[in-house]
Order: C-alpha cells, then structure tokens, then sequence
C-alpha cells in the first residue's frame, strides 16, 4: 500500500502550513481509530479533512454512507481518483466550519450521523463548537486534537486545564480519552502529542435547560476573568436584562457560594444557575 508522502509525491503535492496540513499515516493508529469509532453498516459518517484517503477508505469498507470533507482542491482530485471504487462515498470540497451537517441526512432526517477526523488544531475549537451546534443530527464525534486540548475537554473542575469547552462538552456529550498518538505517525511530522476522544452525544443534556443561549453566555462569562469570583465575573461583565440582585439572588437558590470561582463550578451547578437566572425574567 502507498503512503501519504508516496501518494503526494506522486501528484508533486506539498502539505500546506497555513492549512494545518499533518497527514495521519501510521497505519496501526488508523485502524485503532476505526474500532474506537465502532462503525456500523447502516451508519453514515463524515469525515473531516479526509486529505489523501487512507482513513476513509477504512470508513467505506464499514458505512453505509461516508462524506468526505476535504477543502484542498489538490487533495480532492486524489480522494475522487482514489473512492472511485465506492459509490457510496462522497467527496466534497469545503470549509468545516461552513459545512451544514444536516444536509448529510437531507434525504434520512430520522437518522443520526457519526463524525470522524483528524481535524487541523488551529481551528480546533471552532470546529467542536460548530459540531456542538448541530448536536442533534450527530450521534458520536471521534475526532483527534492536540494533547493539550484534549486535556482541557477532559478536565475536572478546580484543575488549571478546566475552562469553557469543558464545561459546554461536559454538559452535551459524554467525553472518553481513547489514545494517544506520537508525532512520529504524522507526515509532516508535528512538535506536539495528539490525542483521540471519542464524545457521544447524550440523548438529553445533563440538565434540563431552560434557556441554552443564557447557558452559554453565562458559562464565558464565568471564565471571562479566572481570579474573580463568580459573583463579580458575572456582575462586572454584565449580563443584559439582570441586577446585582438577582444574580445574587440566582445564586444563592442555585445552593452556590457567591465567594465561589466560575472554575470549581460543574456543568450542571452553572446550568442549575441558568435556569435560576432564566425563572426571574419569567412573566
């Protein structure tokens, strides 16, 4: 079997920087990934920034249905060169972060898609909360991010690592760190560990919320300023519509101290919080 640089030399293609171009060729890590993802044969899955192909020819040979999202023109040309075999996969060029994802299940609306990848770490965030935003049409997420990142999605409150995105992952998906995987089974090769989580999507968030547009505001603005208390982040920050008062007030029927740092708080203490806050402005 070729590999990624035979196949780039081939094409005289060089991987891109500005596009966080780090191609997985290892092909034992690939195939660990593929049993992590537990494909099953009525599935449809997207895979993000499928490069030359070698993972998603593993997906092709398990789903019912692969999309595969790649925004390199250079590497699209090889991926339709190299899926021709399997007409149940298709390649597309785009950006991630302007990918609709339910159109994956235009035509399936019941169904659930499975999201794979080794996504670039520059944008990394932005990619997971473009995914949590259409949490309700993904079933699973195994997707490969820089150790470091990885780390902060799977924090414990309290801890320096702990912050936004894992309060927001901890609050939709249940979050398992799977492997890790050297630079050494990249090319090119990366200055940094990667890690693999998987993140299922839970049937129902961990709290009911009232309002998930006040969860998220209130969760940046509880980490906006780490050394301020939660009180004072949410007070100093301002949150449109709401007094000193009836955050204190929030607070305290919420059962949290007022003395507390947004950082020891849990998912669901800040959601508990939200739906306080949400109840005031009630009619």
């Amino acid at each position: 079997m070729a590999t990624v640089r035979e196949i780039l030399a081939e094409h005289g293609i060089r991987p891109r920087k500005r596009l966080g171009q780090s191609f997985l060729e290892d092909r034992n890590a690939i195939n660990k990934i593929i049993r992590i993802s537990n494909i099953q044969e009525d599935e449809i899955v997207v895979e993000i920034g499928a490069g030359v192909g070698l993972m998603t020819e593993s997906i092709a040979k398990l789903a019912k249905k692969v999309i595969a999202l790649e925004i390199d023109p250079r590497l699209v040309g090889i991926l339709k060169d190299r899926m021709a075999r399997y007409p149940h996969v298709q390649i597309i060029q785009a950006d991630v972060l302007e990918y609709d994802f339910s159109a994956a299940i235009s035509e399936l609306p019941s169904q659930k898609i499975k999201v794979i990848g080794n996504i670039p770490y520059n944008i990394s965030s932005q990619i997971l909360f473009r995914l949590l935003a259409y949490r309700d049409r993904i079933s699973a997420m195994i997707l490969m991010f820089q150790k470091e990142l990885a780390d902060r999605l799977t924090a414990e409150p309290g801890t320096k690592a702990y912050g936004v995105p894992t309060v927001l992952i901890s609050m939709y998906l249940l979050c398992s760190h799977e492997m890790g995987i050297p630079g050494s089974c990249f090319y090119p090769k990366p200055a940094v560990m990667s890690s693999v989580l998987k993140m299922v999507v839970r049937e129902r968030p961990q709290l009911d919320l009232a309002d998930h547009d006040l969860f998220f505001k209130i969760v940046k603005t509880a980490f906006a300023k780490r050394r301020k208390t939660l009180l004072n982040n949410l007070r100093s920050l301002g949150l449109s519509g709401y007094s000193e008062m009836d955050i204190a007030g929030a607070l305290k029927n919420s059962g949290i101290d007022c003395a507390r740092r947004g950082e020891t708080l849990t998912a669901h203490e800040i959601g508990t919080l939200s739906n306080a806050l949400h109840s005031i402005k009630m009619p």
